[in-house]
């Protein structure tokens, strides 16, 4: 198993991150893939990924701080380039539901990050809330540079995830696959190739059942790929296997 996206900068994950760490381990995860959202935050996932082999970091600013965290295209690849172990570019994207953030600077990060996810060869984490559409057209005006694109906790339309396939993109399932409302997301990812999934627990947020209501953690990762197996009627044990064998390939690991 790899948790493909968590916050182990977040407390009350960092403040035990020895322990969070141990109880990931002791259910098989293999990695963890820490998530850098804002420019001072990216210090923490530094120290994080030198605490445990397993451990893996990204850099990038997520679309909720875009407006006070610009960030050149020279910026990203220098903080990137920093460690072997920051391997991947974002959170980045747009978030039309909450819009903490101009709408045009998210836009405009959002681009920065995809063009210096492609001069690194690395994937992009993308974000997008109730921006469909907009996401979409944006990867898309890249597509003749073949991005690495990783849709972070997929909850969009089955006709955005059909138009993302175009683009080669994978997909991140979070717990929300577990929620009881959550009908017509289980079914676009029933339909999602199995060889574009991926899997993340975005703790310490979105505790899938039946951990609602605690704070979310990477050991919860199993109850996901639980519900992922009985979403794509497969073994446990293949979905784990091939989530794994993804990550590898969308990440360049051998």
């Amino acid at each position: 198993m790899i948790d493909s996206h968590c916050h182990l900068d977040h407390d009350p994950l960092y403040k035990n991150i020895n322990e969070i760490i141990i109880r990931a381990k002791k259910i098989g995860i293999q990695k963890l893939l820490t998530i850098c959202t804002t420019n001072n935050g990216f210090k923490n996932i530094l120290k994080i990924i030198n605490i445990d082999p397993m451990v893996y970091g990204t850099f990038g600013i997520h679309p909720h701080e875009a407006g006070k965290n610009y960030v050149s295209k020279k910026e990203i690849i220098d903080k990137v380039s920093q460690h072997q172990k920051i391997i991947g570019v974002g959170e980045t994207g747009l978030d039309f539901y909450y819009n903490h953030s101009n709408r045009d600077k998210q836009i405009s990060s959002f681009k920065t990050h995809i063009e210096a996810s492609i001069v690194l060869n690395l994937p992009v984490i993308v974000h997008s809330r109730n921006a469909d559409n907009e996401t979409f057209d944006i990867l898309n005006s890249y597509k003749p540079f073949k991005p690495k694109i990783l849709m972070h906790c997929f909850t969009g339309s089955k006709n955005f995830a059909d138009k993302l396939t175009s683009l080669n993109a994978y997909f991140s399932a979070s717990g929300i696959i577990t929620f009881k409302n959550s009908i017509d997301l289980q079914n676009i990812f029933k339909n999602i190739p199995i060889d574009k999934l991926l899997i993340e627990t975005d703790s310490p947020f979105l505790a899938p059942v039946p951990m609602r209501g605690k704070r979310n953690e990477p050991s919860f990762i199993k109850f996901i790929i639980e519900k992922l197996a009985e979403i794509k009627s497969i073994e446990i044990s293949e979905v784990d296997e091939l989530t794994t064998k993804n990550f590898k390939s969308l990440f360049s690991f051998n």
